[in-house]
């Protein structure tokens, strides 16, 4: 890992600059995800990564980084797994990838499933969470013959229309705190979604329950992540989810956990077993693919029986194909090791903690907010607890001068301040180590560049 010095990735003679350059000519955006463009927070350009192993990466101009982005959460095992990719290269060498009809693997991977994640009675594969959201919708939509679906400020549950709402809203458009309107992402939404909508702020019991009450003859379906992920790391309160579980069951609405990116990561059985709370539909991604796409709805039987007896249809060429279900069941049988959540919880507690300390005894104020290998670095002097408070509290511009200073010196997480840092089961304690020095050796250009 090269440190003290400024990455050839920053410079405009860098070889990602000349790469990106000719991304753009070809390539809508010059990425092929928004998270990775410029105004995502990759500016002037993102870096091209030449390869990736364990917990380190390698961009195009040969410098090492230790790895806190992990594909934004799917590499759970860290880089090219030998299991994973060694189960992968096999069902391909020797069986195939798609066919359009089902394989006894599938079977397997279900059963790991269902073993892991307490919610899941039955289950059904997809290509990614987008899908996987789609079809938890359309399920809760059909099993309660309603419409409306709740969601919350500063959440993502994919793109898909009807739900690419509210994620990251200018407030001036967002209505008040106390009545929040349905805002989309941006132009090219059909008119008349936002009737299906329901958005509120997270973290405010009084106000889900009093709107259930008023409303939940409207309500199919609560749709929320369990740990808000995607305006940075914001937990739940306490009894936060207990309240939205007892209020979802009185009146019959369905509750689903979006667990993409805290699924497989905080528990083996994800937020639900985490905190306790068990969920009617969870929709699954990321984590248990070992970097392949693929991703899984499941729930209760009585409401997936809705797929089975053909009332909801839950299509997909490539779903279950070889390739990513081989992948999930070598995932899986990782994960099923006993013990290892546990050496995974202390390496990145000793890390979060590392990271509190060192920057608060510099005297900049901050809190680090996490569940083990799932965590947030804020610049705030505020408590955090949903995406308002962030938009007024958190400085992005320190948490984009602590990014820099730490890619100068061979650290990589995501350059926005919304989004996570990860670690792997691939990061020992070497990485751990290195990246508290790296902390140490750049606070005092940090707190500089800060005052």
């Amino acid at each position: 890992m090269k440190a003290e010095h400024e990455p050839e990735s920053l410079k405009g003679t860098s070889q990602s600059a000349r790469l990106f350059a000719q991304a753009q000519e070809l390539i809508a955006s010059g990425v092929n995800s928004t998270a990775r463009a410029p105004r995502s927070g990759w500016s002037p350009y993102p870096l091209f990564v030449d390869r990736g192993k364990g917990s380190r990466i390698f961009d195009v101009d040969g410098n090492e980084f230790i790895d806190y982005l992990l594909g934004l959460g799917p590499m759970l095992l860290g880089h090219r797994p030998e299991p994973v990719t060694n189960a992968v290269v096999e069902f391909i060498q020797q069986r195939g990838t798609v066919f359009a009809l089902p394989v006894a693997d599938e079977i397997e991977l279900a059963r790991k499933i269902i073993a892991a994640v307490p919610s899941v009675e039955q289950m059904h594969l997809a290509n990614s969470g987008t899908e996987a959201v789609l079809y938890a919708l359309r399920l809760a939509r059909a099993y309660t013959r309603r419409k409306r679906i709740i969601r919350f400020e500063g959440m993502y549950h994919g793109f898909s229309d009807a739900v690419y709402w509210s994620k990251h809203p200018p407030l001036e458009k967002a209505g008040p705190a106390s009545r929040p309107v349905p805002v989309p992402q941006g132009p090219g939404m059909p008119d008349g979604l936002e009737n299906s909508l329901i958005v509120l702020p997270w973290n405010d019991g009084e106000l889900l329950e009093r709107t259930i009450r008023e409303r939940g003859e409207e309500i199919a379906a609560v749709l929320t992540e369990p740990i808000m992920c995607n305006t940075g790391c914001i937990l739940p309160e306490p009894g936060y989810l207990g309240l939205m579980r007892s209020l979802t069951r009185e009146l019959e609405i369905v509750l689903i956990f979006d667990e993409v990116i805290t699924g497989f990561r905080v528990a083996l059985g994800g937020a639900q077993q985490y905190y306790n709370v068990t969920p009617d539909l969870t929709v699954m991604a990321k984590g248990f693919g070992g970097g392949f796409p693929v991703a899984a709805v499941g729930g209760k039987r009585e409401i997936m029986q809705l797929v089975a007896d053909g009332t909801v249809s839950m299509a997909g060429t490539y779903s279950g194909n070889g390739i990513a279900v081989s992948a999930a069941n070598a995932t899986l049988d990782f994960l099923m090791t006993p013990g290892i959540y546990e050496h995974l919880f202390a390496r990145s507690e000793r890390l979060m903690l590392g990271i509190r300390d060192r920057l608060n005894s510099a005297g900049l104020q901050t809190n680090v907010v996490g569940v083990g290998p799932l965590f947030q670095v804020w610049f705030t002097d505020s408590v955090i607890r949903n995406y308002r408070d962030a938009v007024h509290h958190a400085r992005k511009d320190f948490f984009r001068i602590w990014w820099e200073e730490m890619m100068k010196r061979g650290v990589l997480f995501h350059p926005d301040a919304f989004e996570n840092l990860f670690v792997s089961f691939a990061h020992n304690d070497t990485d751990v180590e290195c990246t508290l020095k790296a902390v140490e050796i750049a606070l005092p250009e940090v707190t500089r560049r800060m005052r």
